[in-house]
């Protein structure tokens, strides 16, 4: 058997999304290629070289969004064109290039999968100095309103949600051969779920002759409470399962509430594949991941939140899509829940089936297909070739002291 092949996949904990879709196509790999093909999960961010800046945006993106979302809005938006983008890749290139070095070379991989914007700029700028091309593949995870420091040239492929997000990134300098619709990697596990919702429900302990609502929240997802204390009042023939996503203050609260309906409370789930599959319709927040798993099981969907920037378009996508409502009020979010279930549940029905249409419940292994064939071709050497904007990059990480180092003949990395 010849050696086996290594795939690097670079994610990070801002927000959910990321690292679930990093998850979703090692898992996707693993289960099509596990015999031919290694592959390893680094998060760059957690190298304790990589500026606070970075690290603290992961811990503090919920804060940020929550506390500033009119700054957070205008910093998204201020940057995303061509000119100050550019001033934002060579900063990342300045703060990075030296963890994205070692993480190159001490992993030695035969091709790269990135679902965070932030790595393609100082990995670009790793295989511009060693002269040494290693296939990189970027996995965008917002469905929409797309950031334009997701697409950098350097890349192989960007694989895309939608072809709204595919006209973006040709419109941003991509060829369009380098970009490929792809869906957004949901993991493995919710395309093997094959029981019937009343199966799922009856082992979960559930009641299987109501409609069952499915609420997923976390700390970024504001007035849930309000909105389930309404459903609680609203005298429809519904159930209700909650899962709290972590959120202590908010479990706490509905443990402590007393409920009219039949109720099932989750603080933080690990099956939430089954959860999604036996429910009805979810009540969530326009994260990519959330919105992305919902249509890869046919799930529609009542938002109620939706924060400024990449999530406005995932709203946008839903609705747009007739696969869910935007409820942004207690009274909104009871009023669109009545107009699904009158008249038998029929507006529920085409939100159901609206949402399955725009669903891709098969992506991680599409893009699983298209990492391993990049791992096949695996790294190029350019030693020998001129590579444009080489002597400006060195010029940028000597005025910075980043140390470099020129690559001998026997260095692999």
């Amino acid at each position: 058997m010849t050696d086996r092949k290594k795939i690097l996949v670079l994610y990070a904990d801002a927000g959910f999304g990321h690292r679930s879709a990093a998850l979703a196509v090692e898992a996707a790999i693993n289960e099509i290629y596990g015999d031919r093909c290694q592959v390893e999960m680094v998060n760059p961010l957690e190298d304790k070289r990589a500026p606070s800046l970075l690290r603290d945006t992961q811990s503090d993106y919920d804060k940020m969004v929550r506390s500033m979302p009119d700054l957070y809005k205008f910093g998204y938006q201020a940057s995303d064109a061509v000119i100050p983008s550019t001033i934002v890749e060579s900063a990342l290139t300045v703060m990075l290039y030296e963890v994205m070095r070692d993480v190159v070379r001490r992993s030695r991989p035969d091709a790269i999968v990135s679902t965070y914007p932030l790595y393609q700029a100082p990995l670009e700028a790793v295989f511009t100095i060693s002269r040494r091309y290693i296939p990189m593949l970027t996995v965008v995870t917002d469905l929409a309103t797309v950031h334009r420091i997701w697409f950098n040239d350097a890349v192989e492929q960007c694989l895309v949600p939608t072809a709204r997000v595919r006209e973006l990134a040709i419109d941003a300098g991509l060829r369009p051969r380098q970009v490929q619709i792809t869906g957004i990697p949901v993991h493995p596990e919710l395309t093997r779920e094959t029981r019937s919702p009343a199966a799922i429900r009856s082992e979960l302990g559930w009641r299987t002759d109501l409609v069952t609502v499915l609420a997923v929240g976390s700390r970024r997802v504001e007035h849930l409470a309000g909105v389930l204390r309404i459903l609680n009042h609203s005298g429809m023939p519904i159930q209700l399962a909650v899962a709290a996503g972590g959120d202590e203050d908010l479990f706490e609260e509905l443990k402590n509430s007393h409920w009219h309906v039949p109720t099932h409370l989750y603080n933080f789930v690990e099956n939430m594949p089954a959860l999604m599959h036996a429910a009805d319709l979810i009540l969530c927040k326009a994260g990519g991941l959330i919105v992305t798993e919902a249509l890869a099981c046919g799930l529609p969907l009542i938002l109620t939140d939706v924060i400024p920037g990449q999530e406005t378009g995932n709203a946008h996508f839903v609705i747009d899509g007739g696969a869910g409502d935007l409820g942004e009020t207690e009274i909104e979010v009871l009023e669109i829940l009545f107009h699904w279930l009158q008249n038998g549940g029929e507006l529920l029905s085409r939100r159901a089936q609206n949402a399955h249409n725009l669903g891709r419940p098969h992506s991680a292994y599409v893009v699983a297909d298209l990492a391993w064939d990049a791992a096949v071709r695996g790294p190029e050497d350019r030693s020998h070739r001129h590579i444009f904007g080489r002597p400006r990059l060195l010029d940028l990480l000597r005025t910075y002291h980043i140390p470099w180092v020129e690559r001998q003949p026997s260095d692999n990395s």
